[in-house]
């Protein structure tokens, strides 16, 4: 019998060899992120994996082990194992896949790859397709194939082809049976402690990437998988419900109801660009960066900025939800993913299609993708315009139709559109793989030239937008608004998803509509793309109370900060100070101010509140 039991043993051993050797090459493609930390903590990663590790073992081994039960409680002396080997190599083959993945997911998101990216490949395969195109594909194909490689060799030197059983008493069989089934359904669980195994078991570090290396990849997608199909269940307590709606309700407190306003009638036509990856670091007023976007750069000096903006989160979808509904996000879920949630939360083309305008959205791409078209239809978007309006010639791009055509199309929509309207442009070719139809302007020799090659272009497309759009009519009674959907970790490449630099957008208000006085003039308030709904209806004259979570900008009387959220991290940013938190970990990732310990506390308190309340709402929804 004990000879038996070996072979599982051997078989633990050799998938923790495997996902030790997986996690070695995670550090390895990262080891500038490691620079500056000590050998003993990098090295400390596979011992702290070692649990969920484990665990993700004794998920593969149900398997096994119940066939092998199975023989055992049997007659059988001598069990063949053909069919574990195929079973294996499929599991080899597919981890292999999953970890090439993954380090690409990683270096785009900061996080690991988890349910949402799953829901990208199926979902959309074709757009999926078109972000790992910028991929790295010759490191993705040697990691595939080391993994691989080592995967097979480690299986034919540990794995045994058969098993032989000694002949025992029954009643001894079945005590085995079901010590076995328990002894792998603890190291399933984590142990008999009150708290079964979750992500927070692996974190160890203050340096949030040992931390994620130390996390199983499998095991890390299969609990994303499971969570994502929860949604009657506040994931983030951290106070009493009633305590941390107070705490929400007082940072939105206004002692007065009022705007600055700086439009010239209340009732102008309105174009809200939503700008894919246009970070502020892409410019020179915000970022410093010379010739990227020239254009936007001299649009500022006569329009009206809003330098303090942060995104709402770090994909498209948040981004979309944040601006257009002033919605908050929700950590690791979207609202997008349940559209009889979504289509319950307020949004601006409703408030404005309710009082007379004409709504459209313009999109090059797929509106199906992240159920983007579920959201426009059901908010009162009259017209919808996607890569289906588009000539098959035209469609060039992986992503769909290049921003020049899209803004055209908008622009010679609005010459027959009846005023004033509303209308709503989500531009594209500012994304992976970074694609341009014309000469890349600052080369295409590595990512980040591309990426400031396709940004420029986005910025020469808006120049020429704009050119032609001054000759018509309804040009001077019209409101421009451009914004980015959210930041990106491009041009700079040094700032972590847990780092508020890298949410840090512009926001500009723009057009002849705008009084004189204002032309030019910069707030410097913090706030978040969530606040263009209240604060684009507050010059309109339009009641914004169903948008509890946008604030008008333009109320002197406003308070002054900004939430966002990545997966399962959370970030608080005013005035006083920035904090970040890590919802697994349970640490601060980053603290602008760390000697503050009061404000840090605050912050933090304030952040989590937040966090919670909109989540809290979310399931009621």
């Amino acid at each position: 019998m004990f000879k038996s039991l070996i072979f599982f043993v051997r078989f633990f051993i050799f998938w923790l060899l495997f996902f030790a050797f997986d996690r070695f090459i995670f550090l390895f493609i990262f080891h500038k992120k490691l620079r500056d930390i000590p050998l003993d903590e990098k090295l400390a990663t596979f011992y702290h994996a070692l649990r969920l590790d484990l665990s993700m073992a004794a998920y593969i081994t149900i398997i096994p082990l119940l066939v092998f039960i199975f023989w055992y409680l049997g007659k059988k002396r001598q069990v063949e194992l053909k069919w574990l080997r195929i079973y294996d190599i499929v599991l080899i083959a597919l981890f292999s896949l999953l970890a090439t993945i993954n380090f690409n997911v990683y270096r785009e998101w900061g996080s690991k790859v988890n349910a949402k990216v799953l829901a990208f490949v199926f979902d959309t395969p074709n757009e999926a397709l078109a972000s790992s195109a910028s991929s790295p594909l010759l490191l993705s194909a040697i990691v595939f194939t080391a993994l691989l490689l080592v995967g097979l060799y480690l299986h034919r030197v540990l794995i045994r082809q058969k098993i032989t059983f000694v002949p025992t008493p029954i009643w001894l069989k079945v005590g085995i049976a079901i010590l076995l089934l328990g002894f792998n359904f603890l190291l399933i669980r984590g142990g008999v402690d009150v708290a079964p195994n979750s992500q927070s078991m692996a974190y160890f570090s203050k340096n949030e990437i040992l931390n994620h290396a130390s996390l199983n990849t499998e095991w890390n997608l299969v609990s994303s998988i499971l969570a994502s199909t929860k949604t009657n269940k506040n994931p983030y307590r951290y106070f009493d419900d009633a305590q941390a709606q107070q705490t929400v309700a007082e940072l939105y407190k206004v002692p007065k109801d009022t705007t600055v306003s700086i439009l010239k009638n209340n009732k102008p036509n309105v174009v809200l660009f939503i700008l894919e990856s246009f970070t502020a670091d892409l410019t020179k007023t915000l970022g410093n960066e010379d010739g990227i976007t020239p254009n936007f750069d001299n649009m500022i000096k006569d329009g009206v900025l809003f330098s303090q903006i942060y995104a709402a989160g770090n994909r498209t979808d948040k981004g979309l939800i944040g601006t257009l509904t002033g919605f908050p996000t929700l950590g690791t879920g979207s609202i997008v993913k349940w559209p009889e949630k979504m289509q319950k939360i307020p949004a601006i083309s409703q408030k404005l299609f309710q009082n007379g305008y004409q709504t459209s959205f313009f999109y090059g791409g797929e509106s199906e993708f992240d159920n983007y078209k579920a959201f426009i239809l059901s908010h009162n978007y009259q017209k919808l315009t996607d890569k289906n309006s588009f000539d098959k010639k035209d469609m060039n791009s992986k992503w769909g139709a290049y921003d020049a055509l899209v803004f055209n199309k908008q622009l010679q929509a609005m010459n027959q559109e009846k005023q004033p309207f509303f209308s709503t442009i989500l531009s594209l070719t500012n994304h992976e793989p970074f694609e341009l139809p014309v000469k890349q302007k600052f080369g295409d020799k590595d990512i980040i030239q591309k990426f400031k090659s396709t940004a420029y272009y986005t910025d020469s497309c808006i120049n020429a937008y704009l050119s032609n759009a001054k000759k018509q009519p309804w040009y001077a009674n019209t409101l421009f608004i451009f914004v980015a959907d959210h930041g990106h970790l491009y041009p700079k490449n040094k700032f972590e998803v847990f780092e508020p630099q890298r949410y840090h957008i512009p926001l500009l208000f723009y057009g002849d509509v705008i009084k004189d006085e204002f032309k030019g003039k910069a707030f410097n308030q913090t706030g978040s793309q969530q606040d263009i709904a209240a604060t684009l209806l507050a010059q309109l004259g339009i009641n914004a109370k169903d948008f509890t979570w946008s604030k008008n900008l333009l109320n002197p009387y406003s308070p002054h900060f900004a939430f966002f959220s990545w997966d399962n991290g959370l970030g608080f940013v005013n005035e006083g100070q920035c904090v970040t938190f890590d919802n697994i970990g349970k640490s601060i990732l980053y603290n602008s101010d760390p000697k503050n310990t009061v404000q840090t506390d605050k912050n933090l308190k304030l952040g989590q509140s937040y966090l919670q309340t909109v989540y809290q709402q979310f399931i009621k929804l």
